[in-house]
């Protein structure tokens, strides 16, 4: 790819012009082969160990959720800071944040493994004292209207931006990117509480008895690695199709590699300072999740992660000239995105196998299943837009980024 736009002739900017390239259908198709693949597989592993269906179910679901969630935060924080370099990936993140619905629906299958996940929705845990203590909160029923109300909040702040953003396709009005802001600047605070009570419902009640007052901050700073590593994937499918051949260049790729590198500073930030804090600590009540995870056979899998989800990414990423190869940072992202997955897969297992180190087929079929259907919906919203966003103020500055 060269360093320039293929063509120095103008782009009319039209909705015409940006449409998106007409072999996005045959892969959406494809997409919805493999994921119908994974969920019959799923579901007959649902016959053969439902408590493992229902684990691996529920990493793969908090998985595609994690992207689009994270698309949603990126896109209110690319209108806060108005910067160019959003412009170019915003209806990436539209399109993303436009699943949310479907991500809703997908969490109804959780609802008849309430009770296999999560030891507060046991019978049992009536003889509990910290958990009858815990127990006007950690309510199934409760949990679900927690649950409704989340996907409420997200969906509501996707479609406000996502109407603004078909208005400033059809008027050059330039009040709409500050009414964007105003939806962002609370927005961005709303997600941010909001994530962290889902982190707490989702994953941090697997182990009832446990808490980290940053976990929710460790949950929702992978929103931003999962999304941002997702973007360059489909940027880099994008850049070899008309129109976005002509548009992207090595510079836009260097600005996403660049925030893909912070975010895994960040993300390991995020759970070394768990950690760390624990481990000063020292109270039993707090360390057994990392016992759970440590030892007992799941210390090489937690020495694989910290290795490959932050050093090996932190080495690569330290390269200019790596981030401004398109195609050697999707290898990178491709990386990523499967060490999100191990990295989920590290928080919930060991939980339900805590004397050794245990995988089942289920895992990635279950991923394989969810993640193919979710790639279906999210193709088909990004052929429903321009690809880039028409009559932005930024567009011309984001097409020429030098």
């Amino acid at each position: 790819m060269s360093s320039t736009p293929e063509t120095s002739r103008p782009l009319p900017m039209d909705a015409a012009t940006f449409a998106p390239p007409k072999d996005i259908a045959g892969v959406k198709s494809k997409a919805l082969i493999v994921g119908a693949i994974g969920l019959a597989l799923s579901a007959i592993g649902y016959f053969v160990n439902a408590p493992v269906f229902f684990r691996a179910y529920l990493i793969a679901w908090v998985f595609c959720l994690s992207i689009a969630l994270g698309s949603l935060a990126l896109e209110m924080v690319h209108h806060l800071s108005r910067g160019a370099w959003g412009v170019m990936a915003r209806r990436i993140w539209e399109a993303a944040a436009r699943t949310l619905w479907l991500l809703g629906l997908l969490s109804l299958p959780l609802m008849l493994g309430m009770k296999e996940l999560y030891e507060w929705a046991r019978p049992e845990a009536a003889h509990d004292p910290i958990l009858v203590e815990k127990s006007g909160y950690l309510d199934p029923f409760f949990f679900w209207i927690r649950l409704g109300a989340y996907f409420a909040i997200w969906i509501f702040l996707a479609w406000r931006l996502d109407r603004l953003s078909v208005s400033q396709d059809r008027k050059a009005d330039p009040d709409l990117f500050r009414r964007m802001q105003r939806i962002a600047a609370p927005g961005i605070i709303i997600y941010c509480l909001v994530s962290t009570f889902a982190a707490v419902d989702w994953l941090m009640s697997i182990e009832p008895h446990w808490f980290s007052t940053i976990y929710g901050v460790y949950f929702f700073g992978g929103h931003a690695l999962s999304a941002m590593a997702f973007l360059i994937l489909v940027t880099r499918w994008l850049a070899n199709r008309p129109p976005m051949s002509q548009l992207f260049n090595p510079n836009h790729f260097h600005d996403y590699g660049k925030l893909m590198f912070a975010f895994t500073m960040l993300w390991a930030y995020f759970s070394f300072s768990q950690f760390l804090i624990i481990w000063s600590g020292n109270l039993p009540e707090e360390t057994s999740w990392y016992d759970h995870r440590i030892h007992h056979g799941w210390g090489p899998l937690a020495i694989f992660v910290a290795l490959c989800h932050f050093f090996v990414p932190f080495a690569l990423l330290l390269s200019r000239g790596l981030k401004r190869r398109p195609k050697t940072l999707a290898w990178v992202a491709t990386w990523m995105l499967v060490m999100r997955f191990f990295d989920m897969f590290w928080q919930v297992e060991p939980t339900f196998h805590p004397d050794g180190l245990y995988f089942h087929w289920l895992f990635p079929a279950a991923l394989v299943g969810v993640f193919g259907l979710w790639l279906w919906a999210f193709l088909g919203q990004l052929q429903k837009r321009p690809l880039v966003p028409i009559h932005e103020p930024y567009l011309s500055e984001a097409i020429a980024h030098e």
